[in-house]
């Protein structure tokens, strides 16, 4: 693929983002609310029905803008090598966590969660599934257990959207 197929597929992801992101808006706005749960494991958020969507629209949305500056760092002549590794390796990385996120979706999603969206950073991962109610002790060791095979995470928060 040259640069200039680069450049209008990126071109086209970003504008289909924009579009779905503008298209949750007209829908009203997110309210949440947290409360923090007695393990510390488990935080409630009241949510709309949207609130699935916007955060995977904003997430994705984060990690395209992302990924095109280190992409611009990677194709720009100016850029010296040692940053060029480092740019090529963070972009590796993200590419990597973004399919990690997908990854653990889906496997929470085939265990019977309605609805899930995972974010990952370096040493911590942010689950929060739809489910009615508190979790059981074993429901949060099955999404523990998810998170740790899939991207060797331990530090890892859970919180449920009723």
């Amino acid at each position: 693929m040259n640069k200039k197929q680069t450049i209008i597929i990126s071109s086209l992801v970003v504008l289909i983002l924009f579009a779905g992101y503008l298209a949750t808006q007209v829908n009203g706005p997110l309210y949440v609310s947290d409360t923090k749960g007695n393990d510390g494991t488990t935080i409630s958020a009241s949510t709309n029905a949207n609130y699935f969507t916007e955060a995977r629209l904003q997430r994705d949305n984060n990690a395209t803008k992302t990924l095109q500056t280190l992409k611009a760092l990677l194709d720009d002549e100016n850029t010296p090598q040692d940053q060029k590794a480092e740019a090529a390796d963070e972009y590796k990385n993200l590419a990597l966590q973004s399919d990690k996120e997908v990854k653990i979706e889906l496997a929470l999603k085939a265990q019977g969660f309605e609805e899930a969206l995972c974010t990952l950073d370096k040493e911590k991962a942010t689950v929060v599934v739809k489910h009615e109610g508190e979790l059981s002790d074993q429901q949060v060791r099955q999404i523990k257990d998810v998170v740790m095979s899939k991207a060797d995470i331990k530090d890892i928060e859970i919180k449920v959207a009723e």
